[in-house]
């Protein structure tokens, strides 16, 4: 029995190793996966932003232009090389009145100067509808670019969240699997060792009851002298009522320690059966919680969506 308990014992030791060893293998996988997703996320972002400045670049450079800007006579760095000269004709309008070449009033270039106003008014209201729907585009452009990375981001955090949940449930019926057979053992083994323990105080008291020293007749100790008085070197014990009362008792104390290995044997299974449901009400509240976890994620979705569905529409 000691021999069959110790290589038990040893059985167990070695399971338990390799579900310790199997659990640590997979926690060390899951971590080189999340970094290795982390790594993947933020050289996607790194290049998503890359690509924005770019091309926010190639806007300014391509539609704003500085000799585009309205203000920029004022700063223009060649300004001066494009001024006209002091006094092109008698007709120029850069004379002053000493000069006697125009006289205040009279406005000659009204007509040109007004078609030139006209013109260059409408060229900048177009310049402006140019610009505003080229802003358009590249916001729409940018709005289409980040839902689309957000959209995946939240698929591949909902497909971690997945394998994740299947690992953990993989873990917990491992577990429990592990625990129900170990379970199993146990109740096994207790039930052989008191099968055993049983059979052996029986043997026991077979042997002491069919023995040589309890089974001779007590009669030949009796001395002729009278029954009260024995032969002490013939005299083998009691009379017959004598060790049935103390058979009795011995009968009686080996129900009594029956009777409290049964009560052990009660409380050592309930107390099982407390560990099996509170291992069950642990999965439970796991996937309560879980189930929270995604109705709280979908309903943050929604509200993602609706706000970007309002700042698309404002």
């Amino acid at each position: 029995v000691d021999k069959d308990a110790l290589d038990t014992q040893v059985k167990e030791r070695k399971i338990q190793e390799a579900a310790e060893k199997a659990r640590n293998e997979e926690l060390a996988n899951e971590m080189k996966q999340n970094d290795k997703i982390m790594c993947m996320l933020e050289e996607r972002q790194k290049n998503d932003i890359r690509n924005i400045n770019k091309a926010i670049s190639e806007f300014q450079k391509n539609f704003q232009k500085p000799e585009t800007r309205r203000e920029f006579d004022l700063s223009d760095p060649q300004a001066l090389k494009k001024d006209k000269p002091a006094r092109l004709s008698d007709n120029d309008p850069q004379c002053t009145v000493s000069g006697l070449q125009k006289f205040m009033g009279e406005d000659l270039n009204y007509d040109q100067r007004m078609k030139f106003q006209k013109e260059q008014l409408r060229e900048w209201s177009l310049q402006q509808q140019r610009d505003w729907k080229n802003t358009l585009a590249d916001q729409k452009f940018a709005d289409e670019l980040y839902d689309k990375n957000r959209i995946e981001l939240d698929q591949k955090t909902m497909e971690q969240q997945r394998k994740e949940e299947e690992n953990k449930r993989a873990v917990c019926a491992a577990t429990k699997d592990f625990n129900r057979t170990q379970a199993a053992e146990l109740a096994e083994r207790r039930k052989l060792e008191k099968y055993q323990k049983m059979k052996d105080d029986m043997d026991e008291i077979s042997s002491l009851l069919q023995g040589d020293l309890l089974s001779e007749n007590p009669e030949q100790a009796v001395s002729s002298f009278g029954r009260h008085r024995v032969i002490t070197d013939r005299w083998k014990g009691m009379n017959q009522d004598q060790l049935m009362a103390i058979r009795y008792s011995q009968q009686q104390q080996v129900l009594e320690k029956l009777r409290l290995k049964e009560e052990e044997r009660q409380r050592d299974a309930e107390w099982d059966r407390q560990s099996i449901q509170a291992a069950r009400a642990q999965l439970v509240l796991e996937r309560h919680q879980q189930r929270q976890n995604r109705e709280h994620r979908r309903a943050l979705d929604n509200i993602n969506a609706e706000l970007s569905q309002e700042q698309k529409s404002k």
